[in-house]
C-alpha cells in the first residue's frame, strides 16, 4: 500500500483495484470455492475487467429465502466486439455457448456487444475459454477501463464502414489494460520464471476512476448514440473520403434517483482531429480523465463530472498541453436520425445488406417466431458478417444476390421474415432489468413490448402508426438504454411505476424532461392519449414528436446535463 494515498478518502473500490495485483484479486480462490455459488466482494469488482457481473435470480429470491437458500447466482457475459462485427462462426459459437452453459438466449447490447446470461460460476471458465477459441474475448468489456468500441454498423449504407470499423478496432486495441491476468485466470497461460511484474503504461496501478466509451459515427447517421458516450468521434467526408474527426466530450447518462448532483449529460464538441492523429487525442483525453477524475465519489466520477466541475475550457486546454498541439476549429455537419433504417440495402459493391429488428436485443426461439433458429441455420450457410447495432438490433451485411435469395428463404420457414412494424417499436430499447439485474427496481425487456402494443393502439387511432417515434425503458435510473435521449423515456420507480420523460429528439441530440413521475400502466397511457392526439392534428409539416412536445410546452427544454431533474 503506498503511504501517499489517503484511502480513508477515497472510494471503497478504488483500494480494491489497488491491490488486485493487476486485476487478478483471489479469482482463483472464488472460482475454487465451491461451498457458493458466489465470488468475494472484491472479486465481484474486479471480475468486471475481466467482462462479467455477479447477478441473482430476483424472480426466486423470496422463495430462495423461505427455503433457507442463498440467492441463485449466476453471471452475465460480455464479449467485447469493437463495432459489432462477428464471423458467422463466431456467431454460432456464441449460440452454442449460450445453449451449454448460459440461458439457451443471446442479448444484443446498445454498446454493439454480446451478452450470456445465466451462466453459474463453475461454467465461467469453459465459457470464456470457449468464447476465446473463436478468437472474441470479455477483457474490459466491464470495468473502470475503456469499454468496447462502437462505431457506424452498415456497410450498404456507407464504403467508409471498413474505414471506420477499423478505426474502432484500432482503438479498442489501444486501450486495452496490459495486464496478463485475464491470460493467466481464464486460459491457463503461466508467465515464465523471469518475466517482469504487470505495468499499465494507460491505466496505473487504480485503473479509471469510472468506466469509459467510445464510439464513432458517420453523419447523417447517429446510431451511436454518439453524444451519450464519454468519447465521440464524428466521421467528417469531404468528397467520399474521411478527412478527420470532429471530437465530442463528456457524454454520459447515468444518474441516480435523490441525488441532483448526478445527472445524464451530453457530450461537447471540442474541436477537430486529423483521422492519423485519433489514436492520440482517444489516449490523451482517457489520461486527463484518469489523473483528474473524481476517485472519491463513484456517482461523481465519469469525464462528464470532470468536465463540469473544471469547465469545457479547461478541459480542452489540459488535453491540448498532453497532446502537445491544438485542435483545429470543428467542422459542419448534420445527423439526422439515431435509429437504424430496416430491410434489405444494396451498397456500392452491389452486396446487400439486411437490418433485421430484434426486440429488445434479445435473440430467442419463442413458438411462431423462432429468431435463433433461423440464424443459427442462416450463420451455417451464409460467409458474410454479422454486424450487432447500438439499437439492439442485427444486420446481416455482404450478402451476394444468390445468398439474398436464400436468407429469405430461411426467415420465411422460421417466421421471422420482416414484417410490419411499428414506427415506435422500431425505435424501440430496453435494458434488461428484472429478473436478473440487482439495480433494477421495475421490468424494461421483459415489460416494455406489451406497453408499446398499448401504445400502438393509441397511435392508430389518431393515424400514426407507421410514425416513427423514439421509445426507451429502463428499470433504474443507471441510464443503460439511454432513455435521457428518447422522446418518449421511460425510468423505473418500483415495480410497475415508471417516471415518464418527454421531449428528446429523434437525432439523439437533445436531453428529455421529466414529465410525470411515479406512473403505472394506466396512467401512463391517459397522459400519453391527448398529446398523442394534439400531435396528430397540429404538429407541423415534418415535426418530430420529441420538437412538438417542446415547442408546444409540455415540458421544457433540458438544455444542459445539471438542468436534468428527476
Amino acid at each position: 500500500m503506498s503511504d501517499e494515498i489517503n484511502w480513508n478518502e477515497l472510494s471503497e473500490i478504488e483500494k480494491i483495484k489497488y491491490d488486485s495485483n493487476f486485476l487478478r484479486g483471489t479469482l482463483v480462490e472464488s472460482l475454487a470455492d465451491a461451498i457458493t455459488g458466489s465470488m468475494a466482494f472484491a472479486d465481484t469488482q474486479i471480475s468486471k475487467f475481466h467482462g462479467m457481473y455477479q447477478q441473482t435470480d430476483r424472480d426466486l429470491e423470496k422463495e430462495r429465502k423461505r427455503q433457507k437458500l442463498e440467492p441463485a447466482y449466476s453471471f452475465l457475459i460480455r464479449v467485447r466486439i469493437p463495432g459489432g462485427v462477428v464471423s458467422p462462426k463466431q456467431w454460432l459459437r456464441m449460440d452454442s455457448l449460450s445453449e451449454e452453459y448460459a440461458n439457451h438466449t443471446l442479448k444484443l447490447t446498445t454498446r454493439q456487444a454480446f451478452q450470456l446470461h445465466g451462466v453459474i460460476k463453475t461454467n465461467l471458465k469453459k465459457t470464456i475459454q470457449g468464447i476465446n477459441s473463436e478468437l472474441m474475448d470479455t477483457i474490459a468489456a466491464c470495468g473502470d477501463v475503456n469499454r468496447n468500441v462502437m462505431c457506424h454498423p452498415n456497410p450498404a449504407e456507407s464504403e467508409l464502414h471498413a474505414e471506420v470499423l477499423e478505426t474502432a478496432r484500432k482503438l479498442s486495441e489501444h486501450l486495452l489494460p496490459s495486464t496478463t491476468a485475464y491470460h493467466e485466470i481464464w486460459l491457463d497461460q503461466k508467465l515464465v520464471a523471469d518475466s517482469k511484474k504487470d505495468v499499465e503504461p494507460l491505466y496505473g496501478d487504480r485503473y479509471l476512476p469510472r468506466k469509459f466509451k467510445i464510439a464513432v459515427a458517420i453523419p447523417p447517421y447517429n446510431d451511436t448514440d454518439l453524444f451519450s458516450q464519454d468519447l465521440g468521434f464524428i466521421a467528417i467526408v469531404e468528397n467520399r473520403k474521411i478527412t478527420g474527426y470532429n471530437v465530442a466530450v463528456g457524454g454520459g447518462m447515468g444518474s441516480t434517483f435523490g441525488i441532483p448532483e448526478a445527472y445524464p449529460r451530453l457530450a461537447e464538441v471540442i474541436g477537430f482531429c486529423l483521422p492519423e492523429q485519433v489514436i492520440d487525442v482517444a489516449e490523451k483525453i482517457l489520461l486527463v480523465q484518469r489523473d483528474h477524475g473524481n476517485r472519491l465519489n463513484r456517482k461523481r466520477s465519469r469525464m462528464k463530472y470532470t468536465i463540469d466541475d473544471h469547465g469545457i475550457d479547461w478541459f480542452k486546454s489540459e488535453v491540448e498541453k498532453y497532446l502537445g498541439y491544438s485542435f483545429q476549429e470543428a467542422k459542419s455537419y448534420q445527423f439526422t436520425r439515431n435509429g437504424d433504417r430496416f430491410g434489405w440495402k444494396k451498397g456500392i459493391d452491389s452486396k446487400w445488406s439486411l437490418t433485421l429488428f430484434v426486440e429488445g436485443g434479445r435473440v430467442a426461439d419463442k413458438s411462431d417466431f423462432k429468431l435463433k433458429s433461423a440464424l443459427r441455420n442462416i450463420a451455417q450457410v451464409f460467409d458474410g458478417q454479422f454486424i450487432l447495432t447500438g439499437n439492439q438490433n442485427l444486420i446481416i451485411a455482404n450478402v451476394t444476390a444468390d445468398e439474398k435469395k436464400e436468407i429469405g428463404e430461411i426467415l420465411k420457414k422460421y417466421g421471422v421474415l420482416p414484417g410490419e412494424i411499428s414506427g415506435l417499436r422500431q425505435n424501440s430499447i430496453a435494458c434488461v432489468a428484472l429478473n436478473t439485474c440487482g439495480l433494477a427496481y421495475a421490468e424494461a425487456e421483459r415489460y416494455l413490448p406489451s406497453l408499446i402494443t398499448k401504445i400502438e393502439t393509441i397511435l392508430a387511432e389518431y393515424g400514426l402508426f407507421n410514425e416513427e417515434i423514439v421509445i426507451r425503458m429502463t428499470g433504474c435510473p443507471n441510464g443503460c438504454g439511454r432513455p435521457y435521449l428518447a422522446e418518449i423515456g421511460f425510468v423505473g420507480k418500483s415495480e410497475g411505476h415508471y417516471n415518464l420523460y418527454l421531449g428528446g429528439n429523434f437525432t439523439g441530440t437533445r436531453l428529455n424532461t421529466l414529465y410525470k413521475e411515479t406512473l403505472t400502466e394506466d396512467e401512463i397511457l391517459a397522459e400519453l392519449k391527448p398529446i398523442v392526439a394534439d400531435y396528430a392534428v397540429n404538429r407541423n409539416p415534418e415535426e418530430k414528436f420529441g420538437d412538438f412536445v417542446i415547442r408546444k410546452q409540455y415540458v421544457k427544454e433540458t438544455l444542459k446535463g445539471s438542468d436534468f431533474k428527476h
